[in-house]
């Protein structure tokens, strides 16, 4: 049998596809962790946090916006809490860079906010990992609802303090 330089192609695309997405796809069987994420599409931190959320176990959904700011107020997001990006998950948003850790938290714990947000972009944190041999940034997984903001988390890079 003779294989061509196009089969022989679409076979490795095929594979390496395979390899890539195989591994999300079996850990999107829990609905329950799907999340849609919008960003602004010339932002490489966003896609940067989109895969530390994928390699926790989420379906991510990756949507391009270029009016992030009319995203941002149809969800609620305080102005004092935005970053680049904002994510909703079953019923919840999520604004900026927050870790999975606070967002399996989040759904666990189900208290009655609108969402959480990691306001800015600090270093250290998923999509914004710091150069080597320095250390990343402490921030605040902040709380939102209607009527005001509350610490939720506190990291320093990935990990909880």
């Amino acid at each position: 049998m003779l294989i061509t330089r196009r089969t022989f192609a679409i076979c490795a695309v095929s594979l390496a596809g395979a390899t890539l997405l195989g591994p999300a796809l079996a850990q999107a069987q829990d609905a329950s962790l799907a999340i849609s994420i919008k960003k602004d599409p010339w932002c490489g931190c966003c896609t940067g946090w989109a895969r530390h959320l994928g390699q926790a176990g989420f379906a991510v959904h990756v949507e391009e916006i270029e009016d992030m700011e009319a995203v941002k107020d149809n969800l609620g997001v305080p102005a004092e809490l935005r970053s680049c990006h904002t994510a909703t998950i079953d019923g919840y948003v999520i604004e900026g860079h927050v870790p999975a850790e606070a967002i399996f938290a989040l759904l666990d714990q189900r208290p009655q906010i609108r969402g959480l947000a990691v306001p800015g972009m600090p270093i250290g944190s998923p999509g914004m990992e710091s150069p080597a041999g320095s250390d990343p940034d402490e921030y605040d997984v902040m709380a939102f609802d209607g009527s005001g903001d509350f610490v939720f988390m506190r990291f320093a890079g990935h990990q909880r303090v």
